[in-house]
């Protein structure tokens, strides 16, 4: 059930226009195999906002957002059914070129995963592929892409050092330069924080919250504090199914559903 006006009125649009969301699924249901893993989901995602998942392990939550980069393309035997647009565009077309997709929709893994590299290479490896060669532009993309991700003060004097060397937090928000380098339109984290302690964790919220001033976020948390915190909007996940969406302070203080109070509260999950 979508609870919110901004949400329901973004379901009504049409592309092009000014409330038209960033991505928009529409009765996406997805099968591993014989196992029915998401099942007719239908949301807008609003551009510029931070939406986050939340629901037991195992509800289908990383499945959905692996599905706005075709990530879930790696897995043999998946089948997909449904539509999801970027900007209007179809991403499921079979015409699609998948590398251009990535570069639009960046994604933050659970554990940070920086390349064996320097800390410099890591962030100017995406830029790279993508065919910018001048130093001086790949200089300007990686302190503009380090300061995004409040890291250029802590290592703008090693930036030749092994990104290996830099603590959890630091490579996560390491992670999140080299994701936002490309300029994307769409951010994806998945449970960016969980391995985290609670002063690094703190950092990456707070930047969070900046970095949706410039790119629409998506992110799965079991954390639900962690989604009050940061999320302008929150979707409640439950055996594959979006059992509610709405806006964040909505959702968790007056739910719609019975279920999603129960989860909230602490009855399962």
């Amino acid at each position: 059930m979508i609870t919110d006006t901004e949400l329901s009125r973004s379901l009504k649009t049409t592309p092009g226009s000014d409330t038209y969301p960033m991505v928009m699924i529409e009765d996406v249901s997805l099968w591993y195999g014989q196992k029915q893993a998401l099942s007719h989901i239908t949301m807008p995602i609003p551009r510029h906002r931070i939406t986050a998942y939340i629901g037991p392990s195992g509800c289908g939550k990383s499945t959905l957002l692996r599905c706005f980069n075709r990530m879930n393309d790696l897995v043999d035997g998946v089948r997909m059914t449904g539509n999801i647009t970027l900007h209007g565009q179809n991403i499921m077309a079979s015409a699609l070129d998948v590398t251009e997709l990535r570069k639009r929709v960046g994604m933050v893994f659970q554990k940070s995963n920086p390349f064996p590299k320097t800390i410099y290479e890591n962030v100017a490896y995406g830029p790279r592929i993508h065919g910018t060669t001048s130093k001086a532009e790949m200089d300007a993309t990686v302190e503009r892409s380090l300061r995004g991700a409040a890291l250029w003060d802590e290592v703008r004097d090693r930036l030749n050092d092994s990104a290996l060397g830099l603590s959890g937090g630091q490579q996560q928000r390491l992670c999140i330069a080299r994701a936002i380098a490309v300029e994307p339109d769409v951010l994806l984290m998945d449970e960016p924080c969980s391995a985290l302690d609670p002063i690094s964790t703190a950092k990456i919220e707070e930047l969070m919250l900046d970095l949706k001033e410039r790119y629409t976020i998506v992110i799965v948390t079991h954390n639900m504090q962690q989604a009050g915190r940061v999320s302008d909007y929150t979707g409640f996940m439950l055996m594959g199914e979006l059992i509610e969406l709405g806006a964040t302070n909505e959702l968790f203080t007056n739910p719609t559903d019975r279920r999603t109070e129960d989860y909230i509260t602490g009855r399962f999950g």
